[in-house]
């Protein structure tokens, strides 16, 4: 039995002026126009909205994440549940990760700007957590639950089952997130660990194949160019349906750009590319351009719940609805959109929700943010299929 035979990505469109391509991602779970965004519902839950909002809102694809799901409420409850997509009451096609972003990200003790703030190159963060971190060693690596204390275990070949009882259509090999303060040595050594660990993944997911899933490959490597020249050739050899950009992307929006553009010229460029954890308007031009075919990160939803609003063509692509200015504005966000949250509720009356700590704001904000980058992604299609992206992106970003 051939691998992924129930998925298939198809390029439909390239563009004359860069990288940028339109395509179809296939899965059991129905199609996906790309490029396209998928958004963070990390403990089978988009924060703040059911998944017909996220449907209501424009939505294709969600993801749901490993390691938060194997320590509550469990891979084995999930799969007696009937899988993610019943559990939740989600139908359209979904994406697990494979628990290594959290296992080492969280595990040294903090959110690292350079790894859970990747949406902003450069940005911080002031969530905190103990160490959790126990050990790293050639079979897989343990840590301690964040939530009982417990002492856990996570290899490729677990990570694999776990994703697998999840049940999602696209999951990711287990790897070793390397931070962006770690040296070239220790990110060589870890990149290779992480090879070997895919290697596995490919060997286990292989054995356990029910045509249900399909697997794609992370390339690590971290600031070092010709380590990620190397990730990207390896992962061009080994079987897997999809390719990812993961680890530390650096300190500046140049040096993200560089690492995406050399990963883009060596990977096999007619798999699908996903980018780990980038949602910035800017960059999701900047690495359309490069190839990318699908994103995912969590701040639309973190955005709402700090009172912000993603807007088509202001300073930073957002306002801040706590802002006392508007108190008195009738307007809607985006009158334009469909969407009740975009084109019902006046400014002010979010203003008055969000400052009266009522939680319909930030849901409004939420559904919001959603249907805006759903917005953008399709402008982005159509932009592609033009040929004008250059002047769609002068719509969206304004110095």
């Amino acid at each position: 039995m051939s691998l992924y035979k129930n998925f298939k990505f198809k390029i439909t469109k390239k563009s004359n002026k860069s990288k940028a391509r339109l395509g179809i991602l296939s899965t059991p779970h129905g199609d996906i126009q790309t490029p396209n965004f998928i958004f963070c519902g990390t403990k089978a839950s988009i924060k703040n909205l059911h998944p017909h909002q996220m449907r209501e809102a424009g939505t294709d694809i969600i993801l749901s994440n490993t390691y938060h799901l194997m320590i509550q409420p469990g891979g084995e409850l999930i799969e007696r549940m009937g899988g993610l997509h019943k559990f939740m009451g989600w139908d359209g096609p979904m994406l697990t990760d494979s628990g290594g972003f959290q296992v080492f990200s969280l595990g040294h003790g903090a959110d690292s700007n350079e790894l859970i703030a990747r949406n902003k190159v450069g940005g911080k963060t002031n969530v905190t957590r103990k160490k959790s971190l126990l050990k790293i060693t050639e079979e897989g690596t343990y840590f301690k639950s964040y939530k009982t204390g417990e002492k856990l275990f996570l290899s490729p070949e677990i990570a694999m089952d776990i994703q697998r009882q999840l049940g999602a259509d696209l999951i990711m090999q287990f790897d070793e997130c390397t931070a962006l303060h770690m040296d070239k040595e220790y990110t060589r050594k870890s990149m290779h660990r992480s090879h070997r660990w895919g290697q596995r993944c490919i060997e286990h997911f292989t054995k356990h194949d029910n045509g249900k899933q399909a697997l794609y490959g992370i390339l690590q490597g971290g600031v070092f160019l010709d380590l990620r020249k190397e990730a990207a050739e390896w992962s061009a050899q080994m079987p897997f349906f999809g390719n990812a950009i993961g680890g530390s992307v650096g300190e500046t929006k140049e040096q993200f750009y560089e690492i995406s553009a050399l990963c883009s010229e060596y990977m096999d460029t007619s798999r699908p590319l996903h980018m780990l954890g980038i949602g910035a308007i800017d960059d999701v031009f900047a690495n359309v351009r490069l190839g990318t075919d699908t994103f995912d990160c969590v701040s639309p939803t973190r955005l709402a719940r700090h009172g912000g609003a993603i807007i088509k063509g202001v300073p930073g692509n957002k306002i801040n609805l706590m802002n006392a200015k508007f108190k008195y504005d009738e307007t809607p966000l985006n009158a334009n959109l469909e969407n009740p949250s975009s084109s019902k509720y006046s400014k002010s009356y979010i203003h008055h929700l969000l400052k009266s700590k009522e939680l319909l704001g930030t849901q409004i904000l939420s559904q919001h943010n959603v249907a805006m980058m759903n917005l953008l992604m399709r402008e982005v299609r159509k932009a592609i299929q033009e040929d004008n992206l250059d002047e769609l992106e002068k719509e969206w970003i304004v110095n």
